[in-house]
This record gives structure tokens, C-alpha cells and sequence, in this order.
């Protein structure tokens, strides 16, 4: 009987470690790497630079004064349309009316001091040949015929002087006829009003630089886009290369453009070296608005019809293997083949291949990412462990 009860708890012990075996190797795992792959594809490659920028008109004019005054009365207001030559605000004239009077008046005065002079000067040369005469009788002294001479050379400098002030009172008054044109400020080109900053009655002051009345568009159906570019991007950025670009007001639309300018004039904020890249963009229905802000592409390269594979296939290098020449490697049912290639155009996300022993379908691999699988238990543990006494027992 005893024999009985020896057997059936022998067959529970072995049974219960069954069991904790099974629960045990449930429980430990090992990671083993598994291979993500891509297919080789043909498609379209787009290389493109991305920036900022800002709208503004085609052509753009500031219009000043040239002269200080009141404004009497305004030709346009905002969103004006106005012709070259159109008036757009006339200063008060009353001021300048008085001088030029003045100047004429001045101009008058000395003409007539020349008239005086040229007498003068005819009076002294009349007494000069005289003098001669007498001097030539020995019925003159040295001294009064040297004297005569003196008054002919300083009648001359009379005359000459005289007609210096003539010129002078004569520009004088065209200085006073040009001001007086002024007041009266008309509109340089043909275009549309953006801003007008005075109002009638205000008192404009044209001292060192002139202030700005009003700027003019001259025309909104030809815009341009100012973008900054970083130095590092300048390089790749040629006149001709389309463009693409949207404005927060139409969120669900793209424009087009095309870069006309690459300034050379490097503007330098916190040591970051940018330059101006000028974009033409046509502006028909005149949707597009001075002064919104562009999200710009340019697109620096293209190839349509590309033997493209992932960017990450030529960065992907299986274990132990080290950089070389450029290379992917070919994936079959699992097995690597490095095949040598000659990259192109990259836009981030594919690669052009332009040599290389590659075919479209054709798979490669891209990186290796870790799976759980079951493993064995280890060899030093045992599934017993936890039945072991831990110290002796208590009797």
C-alpha cells in the first residue's frame, strides 16, 4: 500500500513540473531581427527648396513732395484707379505764387543793372580814346591816360558782374516756377492706390527726405514674391525654375511662379546668411493681395520616370557589413545581395537610381526592426528551482 502511495505522488511531482516547465518557458522569450523590405518602383522625383516670403507689387512707387505746404485738396484715395500725369493732391499755392513774383521782379531789377553797366562801360571807353588822343598830342599827362584805362577795365568787371546777377535772378525765378509746379503732385505711372497718408488740411514738411504721400501699383495682375533663402540653399536656385506656392487666405489652392531674380545683396540676421530670391507670379484675377505671406517651393530638380527606391534602402547596412561605395541590397525570399548603384535625385523620400542592376518589383531591404519569438529555457535555471527548500525545516 505504501508502495502505491509512493508511485501516485511521484506521477503529481512530475506532473506539477510539467507544468511549471511549460509556464516557465511561456514566460522567456528571445528576439530574433526581422527584415523590412520595400519594392523598387519608377515614378516621379521632385527635388524642392522650401521657404518664406512676401508679396508685393510687380512695380511699386512711393509718390513725396518736393515742397513743404498745406494740402488743399486730394485727386484719389485708396484703391484709386489713376492715370501717368492723373492729379492726386494739390498743395496751397498762395506762398509760392508771392515768390515767384518776387523773383521775377529781382530778375527785372537786374537786367536793368546790366543796361547801366554796358553804359557805364561805353561812357568810359568814349573817355579812354580820348585820352589817347590827347595823350598822343602831349596834351595829356601819363597819369590821366592810365586812369582811363583803369575806368575801362572796371566798367568791364561791372558788366560782368551785372550779368552774373542776371543769371542768378534768372534761376532764381526757375527754382520758384519748379516749386510751384510741385504743388501740384500728380501720379508717375499708371497703376491702383495701396496707401494715401495725408488728408486735407495737414501740413506736409519736405526738409532732408520727402515724405510719402501716397505708393502706387502699377500693376496687381503681375505680382512678385520676395523670399529669403539660407545660404547653404542659394547655390542650387537659377533663374527659370518653376515655382510653387500658397497664401493662408486660399488655404486650398496653389500658385504658380517662377524665380526671375537672385539678389547679391546677403542680408546677415544672428549669423544666419540669407539672400533674396525674386519670384514673378502672374496675378490674373487679381487674387493675390500685397503684402500676404507665401509658403514657397522651388523646385530645383525633376525626373519623371525614375527608378526610384527608398531613401532608407541605401543608408540600410546588415550586421557587421561597413560603409563603401553607395549600394542597396537586393532581398530574396530573405536572402541580401548587395548590388552597387549610382544615386541621382533625391527628394528625401526616394532615391533615383541611375546605374545599377535593379528592376522595378524587384525588393530591397530597408531596416531590420526585432520580433518576439519563443525561446528555450536557459540552461542554468531550472524548473524546479522555486521547489527547493529554502532552509531547513523547523522539526
Amino acid at each position: 500500500m505504501k508502495q502505491v502511495k509512493r508511485l501516485v505522488a511521484f506521477a503529481a511531482l512530475i506532473s506539477i513540473g510539467g507544468s511549471v516547465y511549460a509556464f516557465y518557458n511561456s514566460m522567456e522569450t528571445e528576439t530574433v531581427p526581422a527584415l523590412v523590405t520595400a519594392p523598387v518602383t519608377r515614378g516621379a522625383i521632385v527635388d524642392a527648396i522650401s521657404s518664406t516670403g512676401t508679396l508685393q507689387a510687380d512695380t511699386s512707387v512711393q509718390v513725396g513732395t518736393q515742397v513743404s505746404g498745406t494740402i488743399e485738396s486730394l485727386g484719389a484715395d485708396f484703391n484709386s484707379i489713376v492715370r501717368k500725369g492723373q492729379l492726386l493732391a494739390q498743395l496751397d499755392r498762395s506762398l509760392f505764387l508771392t515768390q515767384v513774383e518776387q523773383s521775377r521782379a529781382n530778375l527785372v531789377r537786374a537786367e536793368a543793372d546790366v543796361e547801366q553797366q554796358r553804359v557805364a562801360l561805353e561812357d568810359a571807353r568814349t573817355k579812354l580814346t580820348r585820352a589817347e588822343t590827347l595823350s598822343r598830342q602831349q596834351l595829356l599827362p601819363q597819369s590821366e591816360l592810365d586812369a582811363a584805362a583803369v575806368a575801362v577795365h572796371s566798367a568791364e568787371a561791372q558788366v560782368r558782374s551785372s550779368e552774373a546777377q542776371v543769371s542768378q535772378a534768372r534761376a532764381s525765378l526757375k527754382q520758384t516756377e519748379v516749386n510751384l509746379e510741385n504743388t501740384t503732385i500728380t501720379a508717375p505711372i499708371d497703376g491702383i492706390v495701396l496707401s494715401r497718408n495725408v488728408d486735407v488740411g495737414q501740413t506736409v514738411a519736405a526738409s532732408m527726405q520727402a515724405p510719402t504721400l501716397f505708393i502706387l501699383a502699377g500693376d496687381l495682375s503681375k505680382m512678385q514674391v520676395l523670399a529669403s533663402l539660407d545660404e547653404s540653399d542659394i547655390g542650387r536656385i537659377a533663374n527659370g525654375q518653376p515655382v510653387a506656392f500658397t497664401v493662408d487666405a486660399y488655404s486650398g489652392r496653389t500658385f504658380e511662379g517662377v524665380v526671375s531674380q537672385i539678389r547679391l545683396q546677403p542680408q546677415t540676421v544672428q549669423n544666419v546668411v540669407t539672400y533674396s530670391v525674386v519670384i514673378d507670379a502672374p496675378n490674373r484675377d487679381l487674387t493675390l493681395k500685397p503684402g500676404m505671406t507665401a509658403n514657397v517651393t522651388i523646385e530645383v530638380g525633376r525626373r519623371d520616370d525614375a527608378l526610384r527606391v527608398p531613401a532608407a534602402a541605401l543608408r540600410f547596412k546588415p550586421a557587421g557589413q561597413t560603409s563603401g561605395a553607395p549600394q542597396v541590397w537586393r532581398s530574396d525570399n530573405g536572402v541580401l545581395t548587395p548590388i552597387p548603384v549610382t544615386p541621382g535625385l533625391s527628394d528625401g523620400q526616394f532615391t533615383e537610381i541611375v546605374e545599377g542592376k535593379l528592376a522595378a518589383g524587384e525588393t530591397v531591404a530597408i531596416r531590420q526592426s526585432t520580433s518576439e519569438q519563443s525561446a528555450r529555457p536557459s540552461a542554468t535555471a531550472s524548473p524546479f528551482q522555486f521547489m527547493q527548500p529554502q532552509g531547513p525545516r523547523a522539526r
